[in-house]
This record gives structure tokens, sequence and C-alpha cells, in this order.
């Protein structure tokens, strides 16, 4: 028995062949060897596919009439599968078609081989080697005369030449 009439059910038919096209879509999209598609979103693509082929199956050749539902994501989930799918492949692709580096170069994903050479680990109580003073750069700021280099553990001291340099208050006794 033949559902489908688009004269007396418009609606109903249309939705019918919608769904049964939504289902075909799917599941081609999920059985066609597309790179870059991951096997969780192929099985998906499948079963939702069948699931609406077969209830688009069922409402143009077994329903007899009654209630039925219409689900509205049968309309709107094939074209976000195959945006998905789309974008899948174009990922794969720029993947494949990006260049590697050199093999000296650092890469994170490396498998760890001990017998490589391997950077040495940071070390903080590592001994800091002397650096030797550079010529200011044309274009970088002077240091003003007088005014020494930061060293660690030194009270800073105000700069003679800065107008804004606050002057050490006296020490108090203690009493």
């Amino acid at each position: 028995m033949n559902n489908l009439d688009f004269s007396a059910e418009p609606l109903f038919s249309w939705y019918v062949v919608l769904l049964a096209f939504s289902g075909i879509i799917m599941v081609v999209l999920g059985v066609l060897p597309l790179r870059g598609l991951k096997v969780g979103l192929r099985i998906l693509n499948v079963v939702v596919g069948v699931a609406f082929a077969g209830y688009a199956y069922y409402l143009a050749f077994v329903f007899e009439g009654g209630t039925y539902r219409i689900f509205f994501q049968a309309l709107i989930l094939p074209f976000a599968m195959i945006v998905a799918t789309v974008k899948a492949v174009v990922e794969r692709s720029n993947e494949k078609n990006r260049p590697t580096p050199p093999a000296g170069a650092y890469n994170p994903n490396a498998p760890y081989a001990p017998g490589a050479a391997q950077p040495a680990a940071f070390n903080p109580n590592a001994p800091v080697a002397p650096v030797a003073p550079v010529a200011p750069q044309p274009g970088q700021p002077v240091p003003p005369q007088g005014a020494s280099p930061y060293q660690p553990g030194a009270p800073a001291q105000p700069v003679a030449d800065n107008p804004y340099a606050q002057p050490q208050p006296p020490q108090q006794p203690a009493g």
C-alpha cells in the first residue's frame, strides 16, 4: 500500500521523501571510503541513516493511518553530518599537505628514545656564566650614569639623575 499522495497529504508525503533522502545520504556518507573520517562518525552516519530510511519505508508502505511523529532533526541532521564530514576530509587534506619539520627540529609527539641525545634539564642551582657587557644598540635606552645593574638580593638604590627617586629613610634605633 502506497501512502504517498502529494495532492491529499503534501506535508506527510514530502516528509517521507525528505526522511528517505536524508537516510540515504547519511548511509552513503558513512559507507564511502573518505580519508580523515573517524570510525565513530562513520558508524553514526550509517546507524542514523538506516533509522531514517527505515522510518521513511515504514511511513510510505506499512503505515495505515493514525498518528505519526515528525522529527525535525531528520531535516537538520543530514546537513550537520555533511558539514562534519566535509570538515574532517578538508582537515585531513590540509594535514597531509602541511610541510614536515626538519629532522633535528623539536617534535613534542616523538616517542622517547633513551639512547638519543636529550636536552639538558633546567637546573636553577647551576652557576650562571658571566655575561659580557653589551654595547647599547642605536635606538635603545641608555642606562643613566652611576646606575648599577640589577643584582639579586641587593636592595634597590635610587639613581642620582632620577627626579622621581625616593631617598631611603634613616633607620630608627631600636628601643
